[in-house]
């Protein structure tokens, strides 16, 4: 498999499967998981990052228990529209994975979704300690809500 444009990343899965966002940060990694349906995004839980072949591999186990079947991971453009270091990072992280498992991958845009998160966190009076401790997981499930509303029109079956 390869890289997939989303509205093609359902292609050959099967119809149960779910899907799996990914809000990859720096120091942490959101994880995000559908349900069959591809209806609703459910928080996970964090990655701490240390090397790739064990961020992968948690991410693998995790996956594994969920009966993932494709990653959607979030790409963070720049507000013009064009793609910077953190971007190719991503990029490269996907190429990685990919490298150690053959699930397809697709990209969703995710600017502004951390701030888009914290923003509605604050509103909702959360505090800086738990925001802190729960803003990339509801990162990831941003992300991957939004990919799952845009493949709602194109899902299989």
């Amino acid at each position: 498999m390869a890289i997939r444009k989303l509205a093609d990343l359902g292609q050959g899965l099967p119809a149960d499967a779910r899907l799996m966002g990914l809000d990859l940060g720096t120091k942490t990694i959101g994880m995000a998981v559908s349900d069959a349906g591809w209806l609703i995004a459910t928080p996970i839980g964090t990655i701490r990052r240390t090397r790739f072949r064990d961020d992968a591999a948690a991410l693998f186990e995790a996956a594994d228990e969920r009966a993932v079947a494709a990653f959607v991971l979030g790409l963070p453009v720049n507000m013009d529209g064009s793609e910077g270091p953190r971007c190719q990072s991503v990029r490269a992280f996907a190429q990685n994975l990919l490298g150690l498992r053959d699930l397809p991958i697709a990209f969703w845009d995710e600017r502004l979704s951390t701030a888009a998160v914290e923003r509605a966190m604050i509103g909702a009076d959360v505090s800086r300690a738990k925001r802190k401790q729960s803003v990339d997981t509801a990162a990831a499930a941003y992300i991957l809500q939004g990919a799952l509303d845009t493949l709602s029109y194109s899902r299989p079956g």
